[in-house]
This record gives C-alpha cells, structure tokens and sequence, in this order.
C-alpha cells in the first residue's frame, strides 16, 4: 500500500512560473542575503573591536535567544499567521540594522553594543525561522511544495556566494557602517515583496482543529501533541534530530580540524566547502526542475543514508580534490534528503499547525545540533579526525536507518 499526502489546493502553475511564489522567493534572497551581510560586518566589528574570546562571544550570543525562543516562534506564527510574523521579524531586523549603522556613525563600537544587537537579532531571528518554513504552503499548491524546496535552496545557496563577498565589500569600503547599511537595506528590499504575496486562507476545519487553546504554553503542548501522534511527522522529526546530531559536527568544525591535520589549509579546506555547497545546489536545482521525485519517502531515507557513508569516507580522502569530489557527494545527497524532508513535512502537517512544526525541526537544525560542535572538537583531540567521522556517519545513518523502519514513512509520497 502506498501513502500519498492530499494536496490542501488544487494544482496550480509550476512554481517556477509563479508570480506569487517569485515574490516570496525574491523576499526570501533578499533576506537570506541580508543575514549573510550582517554575520560578516558583525565579525568584523566584533575582531576589531575586543578580543578573540569577546569576539565568540559576540557571535554566539544571538543563539541563546534563537534557541530559548524558537517554539515560542512557531506557536506565534500559526496564532498570528507567518506573513505577519515574517514581515514584522523583517521589520524589525531592518530598522535594528539601521539604527546600529546610524550610531556607528557618532560613535566607536563596543562589545556591549555588539552583544546587546546580537541577542536582539537572535530574538528575532526565532519569530522569523518558524514563520518562513510555514509560509509555502499558503502561497502555492500542495503538489509545488517540492518545487518550492529547490527554490527555497537556491536562494539559500545564491546567498552563501553572494552575502559574504558582498559583507567584505562592504566592509572594504565603508567599514561595518556600509556593511550593516547594506544589510539593512537588504532586509528593506524583501518588504514591498511580502506585502505583495497572496496568501491563501486556512480550511474551516484546520481552523477549528488549530484554534487557540489559551495560553501559549497550551499551544505549544498541543502542538508537541500534535507531532508525537501524527504517523509521519513523528518519524520525520526522529530522522532530522538524529541526522542532524550526526551532520553538523563534522562538516562544520570537523572539516576545519580535517584541513588542519591533512595540511591543506584554508584554501584547500575552500574548495571542499565549495564542492559541498555545489552538490547542494545541483541537489535544489534537481528538485525545482522535476518538481516531484516518485516514493519520497524512501528516497528521502536512502538519500541521507548514502550521504552519511560519504561523511565517513571525507575523512579518509587523501588529497584535496578527493575529499572536494566526496563533498560534492554529502551536499548532494543529504541536500536532496534535506529538501525532500522539508516537503513532506509541509504536506503532511495541518497548515494550523505548521508554524510549531517546523520550529520543532528548526530547533534541531539551527540550535540544538551546533551544540555538538564543542564534543566534537573534544573528541578529535583525543581520538582523531578518522573514528570522529565514522562515528557522526553511523549517528546520521542511524537517523536514515530509523526513517526506513516506519512503514508510513518508507511508502509516504508527495503529491502529482
């Protein structure tokens, strides 16, 4: 028996061809574009304003907030509806950036100041992460929400190869205050194109079933509730917490303390990272082309299965364009993998409940997961880059593996 999710629209135009969906793509880059801008000139005001430690502790302070914060996002997001939340979190990052542009302009930064925008960004950053995820299925059809993935990682990749040469430029030429101009106004650009994006209303019976039960800690309980019993975004939130422990670890801090022990140092440690976000996007620009890959479900869990062996085998690799060619692998695969969890998860959840679902994904991506980084640094030291890796590959299969026990989830599919 096969599981196939109902689409919640009828099918409309591929979304590519899109107007509604463009608008929110071109507000997404621009925001995602913007981020990238403002971590650069936060970096570099941070270095050249304290000291090593003080300027981690700059860069790490916006993640207390994201992380304590993040399920209170999602419960905002279905209470309120995402675009609000989405075009307010915009907002505000717009007119902080700005405002910290302005008074660098009067005055020195200091780590204090730096801190205090860093936790506000976190903060903010927590409202807007929940409410971006549960905003394509309100602008497209059910069967275009694999599309809308590929996109949605396009823009992500655009982002990472434009933000950060576009943060140094900036800062090249006017100093943090250009550069968290910039930023500003990048946040800026995506509003008018917010604004513009049709939303679709939520079902009678999403609205009953998802209406709000008082308080928000009522909410958000309903909403653990609600994933805990579902048949497949249960199995799905078990494959992104356990991949994800297994995933960041080494392909983040792991591949620097892996160029550092093979000696191929910063540009040989570049071409790998670039490898990966290449097989990354080639994995998004397969997925916006077919628009729907068969058995997604299986796929998904064979994916990252395969990527997670290639994570074990990167340590291995004897020479740069070895390791660059097995990257290229992991950003495939686990890319593919990624994009294809995202969409089902969008199909599969009560568009009521989206904005709770995916902050319970994103806590694990974006908050819980970077907190492996210091037990994997501890680990290499004693043990090795080599069992390090092999040990995250078997903890990211581990996940894949426990996909492919639930039945619903091996036989789920994306809609046609």
């Amino acid at each position: 028996m096969t599981v196939t999710l109902s689409a919640t629209e009828a099918p409309g135009r591929p979304a590519h061809r899109d107007g509604n969906v463009l608008r929110w793509l071109g507000a997404y880059t621009a925001s995602t574009i913007g981020d990238s801008v403002y971590y650069m000139a936060l970096a570099w005001a941070a270095a050249r304003t304290g000291s090593a430690s003080q300027t981690g502790l700059v860069l790490a302070a916006g993640s207390i907030p994201r992380a304590v914060l993040l399920l209170g996002g999602g419960v905002l997001a279905d209470r309120l509806g995402p675009r609000r939340v989405v075009v307010a979190s915009d907002t505000a990052r717009c007119l902080v950036i700005l405002g910290l542009a302005g008074t660098l302009l009067l005055t020195s930064p200091t780590v204090w100041m730096l801190i205090a925008v860093a936790l506000v960004f976190g903060a903010v950053d927590a409202l807007f992460l929940p409410a971006v995820g549960a905003l394509p299925p309100r602008i497209t059809a059910a069967s275009q929400l694999a599309r809308v993935q590929g996109l949605r990682g396009l823009a992500t990749r655009t982002a990472n190869v434009v933000g950060a040469p576009l943060g140094g430029v900036a800062v090249a030429l006017g100093g943090p205050v250009l550069a968290f101009a910039a930023a500003g106004v990048l946040f800026a650009v995506s509003l008018p194109l917010l604004l513009a994006v049709r939303i679709s209303p939520l079902p009678v019976t999403d609205q009953a079933e998802a209406a709000p039960a008082g308080t928000a800690r009522r909410e958000l309980a309903d909403g653990l509730r609600y994933i805990r019993r579902h048949p497949l975004l249960g199995p799905l939130t078990l494959v992104v917490a356990v991949s994800e422990l297994g995933f960041v670890g080494p392909l983040n801090l792991g591949l620097i303390l892996l160029s550092d022990e093979r000696g191929w140092g910063a540009s040989g440690m570049g071409w790998v990272v670039a490898a990966f976000g290449a097989g990354a996007g080639a994995s998004a620009l397969l997925l916006t082309v077919r628009g729907r890959v068969p058995r997604a479900g299986l796929v998904m869990c064979l994916t990252v299965l395969v990527g997670a062996v290639a994570i074990g085998a990167l340590a291995f690799a004897p020479s740069v364009p070895l390791a660059a060619g097995v990257a290229f692998l992991i950003g495939l695969f686990a890319g593919l993998g990624g994009a294809l969890c995202g969409a089902l998860t969008q199909t599969a959840a009560d568009p009521g409940y989206l904005g709770r679902v995916t902050s319970v994904s994103t806590l694990f991506t974006h908050a819980l997961a970077p907190l492996s980084y210091p037990v994997t640094g501890a680990a290499v030291a004693l043990w090795g880059t080599g069992p390090v890796f092999v040990a995250s590959a078997v903890l990211c299969g581990a996940g894949a593996v426990g996909g492919l026990a639930f039945t619903r989830l091996r036989r789920a599919e994306l809609p046609g």
